[in-house]
């Protein structure tokens, strides 16, 4: 059996280990370990990098259609407000599960860990 893009894996949110497994057991919450294959999945953490990607990727979309809307229309504020502040909050948690599932899969492919002051560096 040949092993699946842990990027492509990730990306979809199944285990980047084997591309069965679901990466979530919520929304965003890692599960523990991968129902199918039984791989460690507790020990990877994205941080902050996957919200910073989806603020600035979706930010950028958003302002752009806002401000396109805004000079080719003219449309009140308050029709701005209300058909702009809804589509950011989609597109943010729409790139959100992705981005946070391509992130473990990129610690997965390059075999990253935590750093640990307690000891030496080789």
């Amino acid at each position: 059996m040949a092993k699946p893009n842990p990027l492509l894996s990730g990306a979809a949110g199944r285990c980047p280990n084997c591309g069965e497994g679901h990466l979530f057991e919520g929304f965003i919450r890692v599960a523990p370990v991968c129902e199918a294959c039984g791989f460690d999945l507790a020990k990877a953490d994205s941080g902050d990098g996957p919200a910073v990607f989806v603020i600035l990727i979706g930010g950028f979309f958003v302002a752009f259609g806002a401000l396109f809307t805004m000079v080719a229309y003219n449309p009140p504020i308050w029709l701005l407000l209300v058909i702009w502040l809804p589509m950011t909050l989609v597109v943010c948690l729409g790139l959100l599960r992705p981005f946070k599932g391509l992130m473990l899969a990129a610690q997965f492919m390059n075999k990253a860990s935590e750093a640990r002051r307690d000891q030496p560096v080789p």
